[in-house]
């Protein structure tokens, strides 16, 4: 399980992290012209998703510090790795399949993952 986490959380936040910085320096993110289906949440709001690098950037930093506590066997590993999967439901549709399968594995496996 612990494997499984942490390759799916790296595809997240190395993949965020590296989408925050390209985005802060080309002007869009990585891939396609237009953003995936997560920025239709931000357009709703008004929010310029192009803005958005720094938010990318530390929700990447998120992630990865999270698996660094995974692997360190750190107390808030848990409580931050419940946070970051939350608080990344929103970034349709990878991110969101990423997030809820790590959070079963959370809630399920707390044990067998050393937290």
């Amino acid at each position: 399980m612990k494997i499984i986490v942490t390759l799916l959380g790296l595809l997240n936040g190395l993949f965020m992290l590296a989408d925050g910085i390209y985005v802060i320096l080309n002007g869009k993110y990585i891939g396609p012209a237009k953003p995936g289906p997560w920025s239709s949440l931000f357009y709703k709001l008004n929010i310029d998703v192009f803005r958005l690098g720094p938010m990318f950037i530390i929700f990447g930093i998120l992630w990865l510090t999270f698996l660094f506590g995974l692997w360190t066997n750190q107390t808030w590993t848990y409580a931050l790795g419940l946070a970051v999967c939350f608080l990344t439901l929103w970034y349709l549709p990878i991110g969101t399949i990423i997030s809820i399968t790590i959070l079963i594995i959370l809630l399920t496996s707390k044990v067998r993952l050393g937290l």
